[in-house]
C-alpha cells in the first residue's frame, strides 16, 4: 500500500490538495475542529518501533505541565497506542451532533484515539486505500477540541497514503520526526524528511529516541545503538535537532501498563531530557 517518496502534490502546498469524493461539509467540519488551535505538531517516523507514540505522549504531558492547553490525537489506524499509554479504557463520549469528546487526562491535557472509538480494542482493522484516508479525514473533523495551545498528532508510521492524508488535511501543521540512533532508522528518517519536503510541510525538528543511558547498576553510560546518529543525520540533512531521549525501561513498562506518570516524573533522566526537547521545540515555534 505504501509508496515511499513518490507522492507529488497535484496543487502547490497542502491546503489545496484535492480530496476525491468528499463534500464541502467535511472540509468545513475539519476547519471548524482545528480553528482555535495555535500550534499543530505531527509526530511521525519513517518506520514503526522507534517509540513515536511515547514521544508524542511525553511531549503532550510536559507541555501540559507548563500550563498549556494541549490535545493529543492518535490517528494510527492499525496500531493506535495513545489510549493504552494514557490508560484510556472506556469508549469516548459523543455529542448529540456526533462530535467526539476527547478524554480529560488532567486539567490541561485531553486525548482522543481511534482505539477508544472501537467496541473491541483488539479488533482487526482491514480498511484499504481510500477508505483509510477518508476515515482519517472524517476522524479529524469529528473531534471537538475547542481552544488549544498545542495539538500533538500521533501519525501512522511510514511515508505512505495515511501520513500523506494527515499532512494534507492539517495543512498548517509542522512535523516532529522521531528516530533511533541505528543506521536503518537513520535511512528511514531521511525518507520522512524527503516526505515533508514533497508535501511542503515544515519540520519543527528531529528527536532521537532510545539514546545512551546510565546503567542503573553501575552508572556507566551505555549506548544500545551507535551514539550520536540522530544528531549527525539532522546536521547532514539541514534539519533542526531537538535532542536525544535516553532508553529507559521504566518508561517502556509504564507505557505498556497505561501508567503515564513516569513520562513526567521530574526525578527521571528521561523527563529531564524531554524538558530540554520541549524547551528547544518552544523556541523553534516562536521563531
Amino acid at each position: 500500500m505504501h509508496h515511499e517518496n513518490h507522492h507529488t502534490p497535484k496543487n502547490k502546498g497542502r491546503a489545496g490538495a484535492p480530496v476525491s469524493g468528499e463534500s464541502k461539509l467535511r472540509d468545513d467540519k475539519i476547519e471548524s475542529s482545528l480553528l482555535n488551535i495555535r500550534h499543530k505538531l505531527i509526530v511521525m517516523s519513517g518506520k514503526g518501533g522507534v517509540g513515536k507514540s511515547s514521544v508524542a505522549a511525553g511531549l503532550a504531558t510536559r507541555l501540559s505541565d507548563r500550563g498549556n492547553l494541549v490535545g493529543l490525537m492518535d490517528i494510527d489506524i492499525h496500531g493506535p497506542s495513545i489510549a493504552g499509554i494514557l490508560g484510556i479504557k472506556e469508549l469516548l463520549d459523543v455529542t448529540a451532533d456526533q462530535k467526539v469528546l476527547p478524554k480529560s487526562i488532567n486539567d490541561n491535557l485531553k486525548a482522543v484515539s481511534m482505539q477508544a472509538l472501537m467496541p473491541n480494542a483488539d479488533q482487526a482493522v482491514i480498511w484499504r486505500g481510500p477508505a483509510k484516508t477518508g476515515l482519517i479525514r472524517q476522524f479529524i473533523g469529528d473531534v471537538q477540541w475547542e481552544t488549544l495551545d498545542y495539538l500533538i498528532i500521533d501519525a501512522p508510521p511510514g511515508t505512505g497514503d495515511e501520513p500523506l492524508s494527515v499532512a494534507q488535511t492539517i495543512s498548517d501543521a509542522k512535523a516532529v520526526i522521531v528516530t533511533t540512533p541505528q543506521e536503518v532508522a537513520l535511512s528511514d528518517v531521511r525518507k520522512s524528511i524527503n516526505f515533508c519536503k514533497t508535501v511542503n510541510m515544515e519540520i519543527a525538528g528531529l528527536v532521537e529516541n532510545m539514546g545512551p543511558f546510565d546503567c542503573p547498576c553501575c552508572g556507566k553510560n551505555i549506548s544500545l545503538f551507535k551514539s550520536g546518529g540522530g544528531k549527525d543525520t539532522a546536521i547532514a540533512t539541514g534539519t533542526h535537532f531537538l535532542g536525544s531521549l535516553p532508553f529507559d525501561a521504566r518508561i517502556v513498562k509504564a507505557c505498556d501498563a497505561g501508567m503515564p506518570g513516569a513520562l513526567y516524573n521530574p526525578d527521571s533522566s528521561y523527563a529531564v531530557a524531554m524538558d530540554r526537547i520541549v524547551d528547544a521545540l518552544i523556541k523553534r515555534l516562536s521563531n
